[in-house]
């Protein structure tokens, strides 16, 4: 996706996470973040915002540590939420293409990693909040959740510090029906491969639309989900050691 595509879909997905953290107690627990209540979601989504805006709009080219998180509670909180999201919004929007700061993950540009990766993480605490609210997350575009699961197969997990590992090398392969992508994930004793291939061999396929594999390959739907075919303990282990964590 353009950079500007996943300004837009950042606009959006946080729009969607604000409204449906106003329409549910700050005390509501979030079942896909174990240990979290409502607050404490809202908190940690507009920390990163505001440590993402850091780097953008003035440049970091080293790592810089994210301030801690507050403790404002409704209505308060909501508002320093919409704030930080308004500020991230308006650092990538106003940045000049070329702009450099520090990253993590490969991108075309410093701009393009952190529009993208923004727009993926509200996008997964947006469904977060909405499964709190009434169960299952609400849709995203086919695009877009293509976009974002290539990010976690290639980016996060092509990672050394990735923990899908195999004494034995297998293949796990991720095929969207409603889109002609594909991938092909080998799993070894070095860091995750991906490929964007289906000409070879795997082991365990994970099929659905491109919205459910990418709540799924993200944990925040369940493997059921999903059609699941070949070594379904391949599967099991993805869903066991693929989160992604903050620290």
């Amino acid at each position: 996706m353009e950079t500007a595509e996943l300004i837009t879909s950042l606009v959006r997905e946080g729009q969607l996470l604000a409204a449906a953290a106003g329409r549910t107690d700050p005390a509501t627990p979030v079942p896909t973040c174990p240990g979290w209540q409502m607050r404490d979601l809202l908190r940690h989504v507009g920390m990163v915002h505001r440590w993402a805006t850091a780097f953008v709009a003035e440049g970091h080219e080293e790592f810089r540590p994210a301030v801690p998180e507050n403790d404002l509670d409704g209505d308060e909180l909501i508002e320093w939420f919409r704030e930080g999201h308004g500020l991230l919004v308006g650092a990538l929007t106003e940045s000049p293409a070329d702009v450099r700061c520090w990253t993590f993950l490969p991108a075309p540009s410093p701009l393009a990693f952190w529009a993208r990766r923004q727009a993926h993480e509200t996008a997964i605490h947006r469904a977060d909040a909405e499964s709190a609210l009434s169960g299952k997350p609400g849709p995203v575009p086919a695009d877009f959740a293509v976009d974002g699961i290539a990010e976690l197969l290639s980016g996060f997990h092509g990672r050394t510090r990735s923990r899908l590992r195999s004494e034995v090398p297998r293949a796990l392969r991720v095929r969207p029906l409603d889109t002609d992508d594909v991938w092909t994930m080998w799993i070894s004793t070095d860091a995750p491969r991906t490929e964007p291939i289906a000409e070879v061999a795997a082991d365990c396929e994970l099929i659905g639309t491109a919205e459910q594999l990418y709540f799924t390959l993200w944990n925040r739907l369940p493997l059921s989900a999903v059609t699941v075919t070949g070594d379904t303990g391949l599967a099991r282990e993805w869903q066991e050691k693929s989160a992604v964590s903050w620290s």
